[in-house]
């Protein structure tokens, strides 16, 4: 792993990548043994001023592997004896998470991200310009609904890590952006990094644009108000310094930001569910590959994506940020990393022998299987049936996981090795069913943040996939037909032969049919226009409110139709077509109505 070597590497791999996945820019570094081996820009910061990308000089957004430095705050605050891991976080807050389950919820849960909070988006990004408040504040008026019992469930949490970034405000008595340059970037020479909001006058200049696509147009800055989850701005040759810190046990040259006792204690193995996958460590996760120990994260804001890998055994670090999101067809970053382990340190899977009833296990694992990082007390609940992952038993005891695909666009195929431990067919990549505390089974992978549970029936994406083109169907078709067949009796010369109380009835069940499609079509309409810091910033609410009250009519609407179809059912001058008619009718109202209170979707709640 020389200097040479991995310039003639990554050379041969980033501009190629860069033009195929449709990306402006990236910058990379390594360092081994506690020096810098390599650190290069690719591409443009700024294509339009075809402004090359660099290393000492571009500053690029991490994303979440900013919450390494919250978390090595967290661990600074530990080792003064400030905070407890294991304590209760009200007792360092100046408001109250409430007691939802009997366990509190302690800083190990947070960064192990089992605290439990189900998923929130709003005002996650907003645009540039956007005025950000105290910490404080952003807490309290987002603070989601525990959905888990502490420590149970890994859950990925952003909310998490920014009420971990607020406690260390409160404890140290500084504001989090200062206090992380003080104790962190300013030992370490991180001299291009920041946590604030907009950019300092001086550091301003130096930021990379970020693209959709590298051939678009440049987009605003993101400013992110969950700060210390995801703000942070920085050269990759200053995250060269957090790397030799961590891989050197706190220490870089003649700074200690951390004991090695401390800096150890933060990089070992926590909740591993399963013995055979990563587990979380102390903030970082675990990424273990080709043999070695390794720790890490990703990081994603909605125009850059990065990677940063510690392999502890071997003293490397490699970190590696995108400037655009690019086509999306494959994971960029992804592919890269496994090139560089593969060339540097090659490996060879051991031989497993096959597991005698693994056409069995493949029948008991098959199904369908919803992320816990999910939100489920909002209207965007109502995606997570069709977000869910689906197991399908494949020939000879080998199961596939949908959408799971490698890098060559091709679902994954698994075979077991253990007792429904799971071996990817062309890589080393493992996962792993176990059943939770009340028996149901979960799907764990080797990203130990999260985990998928078995969805029940009434959740499962084939249930809602049928309801929801049911009911879509037969609304719009009643409606459709309706003028079709004023236009053929009219034709014919053909009248109907109902009361003034029947055509009343009648009118009124093609009403609520277009009240509930109204209410599909507005919300569709709503977020579909939208773009991405429109839907997270809330300002779409009042819109959002009012197809909830269009929601909450078509639902008592219900009652109506039902009233008015029994109504009909009766008359004796009603063709017996038009009543089964109607009771298909009555069946997609019921079928509306049960889709949008089963997932929330008019509980007027706006703190998605």
């Amino acid at each position: 792993m020389t200097a040479a070597d991995v310039e003639t590497f990554l050379d041969g791999f980033l501009p190629m990548q860069l033009e195929r996945e449709n990306i402006a820019g990236a910058v990379v570094c390594v360092v081994k043994d506690g020096n810098l081996v390599f650190a290069k820009g690719y591409g443009y910061s700024d294509v339009d001023k075809k402004t090359p990308v660099s290393p000492d000089n571009t500053l690029f957004r991490p994303g979440s592997i900013s919450k390494l430095f919250t978390w090595t705050a967290i661990m600074q605050l530990v080792q003064q004896g400030k905070l407890d891991l294991d304590h209760d976080v009200n007792e360092y807050l100046d408001f109250k998470i409430p007691a939802t389950y009997p366990q509190p919820i302690t800083l190990r849960n947070i960064m192990t991200h089992t605290p439990g909070f189900e998923e929130s988006i709003k005002e996650l990004f907003v645009r540039e310009g956007t005025p950000v408040g105290p910490l404080h504040d952003y807490l309290v008026r987002h603070m989601p609904k525990r959905i888990f019992p502490p420590g149970a469930v890994p859950a990925y949490s952003n909310y998490g890590a920014t009420l971990a970034g607020y406690i260390v405000e409160r404890i140290s008595g500084r504001p989090f952006n200062d206090y992380v340059t003080e104790n962190i970037f300013r030992p370490l020479g991180m001299v291009h990094s920041t946590f604030a909001q907009p950019l300092p006058a001086d550091l301003k200049p130096l930021m990379s644009n970020g693209y959709e696509l590298g051939s678009g147009k440049s987009k605003t800055f993101e400013v992110i108000q969950e700060a210390p989850a995801g703000s942070l701005s920085a050269s990759a040759t200053d995250l060269s310094h957090f790397m030799i810190a961590h891989l050197q046990d706190g220490n870089y040259q003649s700074a200690q930001i951390l004991s090695p006792e401390t800096a150890r204690q933060m990089h070992a193995r926590q909740n591993g569910f399963h013995p055979e996958l990563n587990a979380m460590a102390l903030g970082f996760y675990e990424e273990n590959r080709n043999g070695h120990q390794i720790i890490g994260h990703g990081g994603d804001t909605i125009y850059f994506h990065s990677d940063l890998h510690l392999v502890l055994d071997a003293g490397v670090g490699f970190f590696i940020s995108y400037n655009s999101a690019g086509k999306g067809e494959i994971s960029s970053r992804g592919a890269l990393w496994k090139h560089f382990m593969d060339r540097y340190f090659p490996y060879q899977r051991p031989d497993v022998p096959a597991v005698s009833r693994a056409s069995d296990d493949a029948k008991t694992v098959s199904g369908y299987y919803m992320t816990s990082r999910r939100a489920q007390n909002t209207f965007l609940s109502a995606t997570n049936s069709f977000e869910e992952v689906h197991v399908v038993p494949d020939s000879d005891g080998d199961i596939k996981v949908f959408p799971f695909k490698d890098y060559n666009g091709q679902i994954r195929k698994w075979r077991e090795i253990g007792p429904l431990l799971y071996r990817e067919v062309n890589s080393q990549d493992r996962i792993a069913f176990q059943k939770d505390a009340d028996g149901r089974l979960e799907l764990r992978i080797s990203f130990p943040a999260i985990v998928f549970q078995r969805a029940s029936f009434l959740d499962s994406y084939p249930w809602n996939r049928f309801v929801a083109y049911f009911v879509l169907t037969i609304l719009i078709l009643t409606l459709v037909f309706w003028p079709v067949a004023w236009v053929v009796r009219r034709h014919y010369g053909f009248k109907l032969d109902l009361t003034p109380g029947q055509w009343r009835w009648r009118l009124l069940i093609k009403l609520v049919c277009a009240i509930d499609l109204i209410f599909v079509l507005a919300l569709f309409l709503t977020f579909s226009s939208a773009d991405d810091f429109t839907v997270l910033s809330g300002k779409l609410d009042p819109l959002v409110l009012i197809c909830q009250v269009v929601g909450v009519v078509g639902i008592l609407g219900t009652l109506l139709v039902i009233y008015a179809t029994l109504r009909l059912w009766r008359a004796p001058n009603v063709w017996k077509a038009v009543r089964w008619l109607n009771l298909l009718i009555i069946l997609a109202c019921l079928g509306f109505a049960w889709f949008v209170l089963h997932w929330h979707m008019v509980n007027f709640n706006m703190n998605y």
